[in-house]
Formats: structure tokens, C-alpha cells, sequence
């Protein structure tokens, strides 16, 4: 059976490998040169399950107006009146209540867990590595309230059974030497045991070389036009090539998911929520970090990559404009110098930004679309990374007609019914 994968970022590509060990003819079409040179291409380089959760929370629409107040806030809104943003941010709110929050948190946190799992069956089973590390994940806060705020995040990772610690200041220089010199900067902080580390662009080069050992095709350089459905049956694809037939199709465009669906009548509220990174030489070991650090204040994370650093943060809402001013990038500067200062030279920083496809409930659309053929791995904001692989084992047993590990109906299009 031939099934064709939009999209050739890390969400592309889990789902194109996993389909092709399920006996599928595969072949995977993107409009760029290679494989993950949009949104995996300089990502933050956590694989976080437990620090999946929504951005809808209770607090968030107040703590939001305090952000955009902040010099170096963690959130952007462009100045444009654009419907599809507004419409995007009421859904949103909408969600920030307790009881949304905790549905949404769990549902989030499942397939991340099971994504967690992926990432280790497939090291074992192909050996990929792309300078990945399983230090965990350093939770930072500045403030007290951060602390107590987080004793509510401890409860749910408790009740679902994630490893953690809750550190002091004195535990914290313990864990992360190189914070020593600032560590009286800090209240506490929660560090996530079971969290990993990797260079998600490392890993799509890999994959894709194990995706051709089995049989996947990669067609290049192809923009996508449009979905070739008839009587509510997905035919094929149409590029500036003209139309391939498919039997079935499988979306994995991330922010333009969204555009290509509406000419088949698929509304999925997913918005494109701008990020920016820097990936920073390490000049001096002893103050660089060892894995991954968030900053909760500025909400930066800054994780370590072999012999460099990335730091990525900042969620700018400006639709699909790719702009890079330095004016966006300074909060991310900022916190990689307070913290490790002595360990990089910022006048080497490579700037990137990416669009990071959310949904108002943070929960990732996975599923059939009720096109007969077409499904949809899309939606993931700024965990695609941490829910990759788990997201694409999901996709490939529905797809193949297989029971799910997990509950995939939650992840399904139909919430938004």
C-alpha cells in the first residue's frame, strides 16, 4: 500500500520509519532541499516529557499581561489585528482553567512518556545517536512563588508516577556545576530525572539514511499544491510535478498544516507560534552546562550539545513571518550570559527562529481527519521533539488498522467537534 508523508521535520520522518517497518510503501515529499531545515532544524534539544504541559493554565492571562510588560519577556504579540490570531487566543484562553488544564496536562503527558520509551527502543534496536544525553531536565526559579506554584506540577507528576527532585540551591550547584557562580540567583528548582537531551536535526539526518534502508522515497525541492479528494476519499497529491496517486496520506506540516486542510474542509485550530535559538561554541567546560536548564522566569531553555550550546525560548505570535531582529533575540542572549557567562563567548551566537505549530489545548492533533485516506500528525507547539517518536508509532498503528499503545481518541480531530 502507498502512502505518502507531507513533511520531512522530525514528525515527518518518525512517521514515515515506523510505517515503513510496518510493511507500507512510503514516500515522504517537502518543498525544502532536505530533511528538517524548517522548524526541527535548531530546536531547544529537550526531549521533555515531564515538563509537557499546556500553556493554557490557570494564571496564564494574567501573568501574560505582566510578561508583555517585561523587557525580556517570554512572550511577543505582534501589533497586526490578524482574525485567525485572535481567534486562536480566545480558544485559548478558553482553556485556562483547572479542569481543562489537568485533561489536557495528562493527555500531554502520555504520549510524551511513550514517546520517551521510543526514543529508547530505537537506539537499542538501530543504534542512532545524535549526541544525545539523559541527564534529565533542571527546572530554575528566581522567584519564591515559584516554588510554591510548582508544588502543583509536583502533585500531577507524583500521581502519574514521573521521577523528579525537588532541589535547593546548594543541590542545584551540585547537579549543574557550572551555575556555581550564580547560584545565589536561585530559590530552588525541580529537576526531571527521566528527561533527555539530542540534536533533533543530528537525528532526522540518521533516520532518514534508516528510513532508505527501508524502502522510503524522499521527493525534494517539491512544493505542495494541493490534496487530490474525491467523494470523500483521499486520490493523491499534487505538486508542481502535477498529481501522484496515493493510497493513503499523511499530513506532517506543522503551522502550514493548517492552510493546505481548509480547501478540504478540515478546520484545525493550529496557530503558528514563533521561536528563536542560538547555538553558541563552548569556550570553557567547567562553566558550561552539563544537560538541559529552564529558566522559568524568562522562559528560556539552554541545553548542552556536545561541545556547544542551545538556548531557545520566546513565543511570538506574528503569523508566518520568519523575521530574525535582534530586538527578539536579546532575551535568550541575556539569560545564556547570566548563566553561563564564563562558559561561551555570545559574540559567536547562530541565530535561528522557527514557527512551532500549537494548539489552544497544547495537545497535538494525531489521527484520521474523516477524509477516507488522510491523517494528521500535526499540532505538537514546541514539544514535537519530546512526542515525535511517540507520535509516530501512533499514527503508524492507526494507519495500519493496529491497536494503539496508548489512547489515541484524545489526540483524535474530534475534540474540536
Amino acid at each position: 500500500m502507498q502512502v505518502c508523508v507531507l513533511g520531512a521535520g522530525v514528525i515527518g520522518l518518525t512517521s514515515a520509519y515506523y510505517l515503513a517497518k510496518k510493511g507500507f510503501q512510503v514516500t515522504v515529499i517537502d518543498r525544502q532541499p532536505g530533511v528538517a531545515l524548517e522548524t526541527s532544524f535548531a530546536n531547544a534539544g529537550q526531549i521533555s516529557p515531564g515538563y509537557s504541559a499546556p500553556w493554557a493554565a490557570p494564571g496564564i492571562p494574567f501573568k501574560a499581561v505582566k510578561w508583555l510588560m517585561q523587557k525580556h519577556s517570554p512572550l511577543r504579540l505582534s501589533p497586526e489585528p490578524e482574525m485567525k490570531k485572535l481567534l486562536w487566543m480566545a480558544k485559548m484562553l478558553g482553556q485556562c482553567n483547572g479542569d481543562d488544564y489537568n485533561i489536557n496536562k495528562s493527555r500531554m503527558m502520555a504520549l510524551a512518556e511513550y514517546s520517551r520509551d521510543q526514543f529508547i527502543a530505537l537506539r537499542k534496536e538501530i543504534g542512532i545517536s545524535y549526541q544525545d544525553g539523559q541527564s534529565g531536565t533542571l527546572q530554575l526559579f528566581r522567584k519564591d512563588e515559584q516554588v510554591e506554584a510548582s508544588e502543583k506540577d509536583i502533585k500531577v507528576l507524583k500521581a502519574l508516577g514521573v521521577p523528579h527532585q525537588v532541589l535547593s540551591p546548594e543541590q542545584i550547584a551540585q547537579v549543574e556545576p557550572g551555575l556555581a557562580p550564580v547560584i545565589d540567583k536561585f530559590k530552588g528548582g525541580l529537576r526531571l530525572t527521566g528527561d533527555e537531551t539530542g540534536d533533533c536535526y543530528l537525528f532526522c539526518q540518521s533516520l532518514k539514511e534508516k528510513c532508505e534502508n527501508l524502502g522510503v522515497t524522499f521527493q525534494f525541492n517539491s512544493d505542495i499544491k494541493s490534496l487530490d479528494v474525491q467523494a470523500n476519499k483521499i486520490k493523491g497529491v499534487e505538486t508542481q510535478f502535477g498529481v501522484q496517486a496515493f493510497d493513503k496520506v499523511l499530513v506532517c506540516l506543522g503551522s502550514y498544516s493548517k492552510e493546505l486542510l481548509k480547501a478540504c474542509d478540515i478546520d484545525i485550530p493550529v496557530y503558528p507560534v514563533k521561536g528563536y535559538s542560538l547555538t553558541i561554541p563552548i569556550s570553557n567546560e567547567k562553566y558550561a552546562p552539563l544537560s538541559t536548564v529552564m529558566d522559568e522566569t524568562y522562559k528560556v531553555a539552554v541545553t548542552r550539545l556536545g561541545d556547544r550550546i542551545r538556548a531557545a525560548g520566546t513565543a511570538e505570535l506574528a503569523g508566518y513571518n520568519l523575521d530574525l531582529p535582534k530586538s527578539r533575540t536579546d532575551t535568550i542572549s541575556h539569560v545564556v550570559g547570566d548563566l553561563f557567562g564564563q562558559g561561551c563567548d555570545l559574540s559567536l551566537a547562530d541565530y535561528w527562529t522557527g514557527l512551532r505549530p500549537m494548539t489552544p489545548d497544547g495537545t497535538p492533533v494525531v489521527g484520521a481527519s474523516g477524509i477516507d485516506g488522510l491523517y494528521l500528525n500535526t499540532g505538537h507547539g514546541t514539544l514535537g521533539w519530546t512526542m515525535s517518536c511517540g507520535s509516530g508509532a501512533v499514527i503508524a498503528d492507526i494507519i495500519a488498522g493496529s491497536k494503539t499503545e496508548i489512547d489515541s481518541e484524545a489526540l483524535s480531530a474530534k475534540r474540536y467537534k
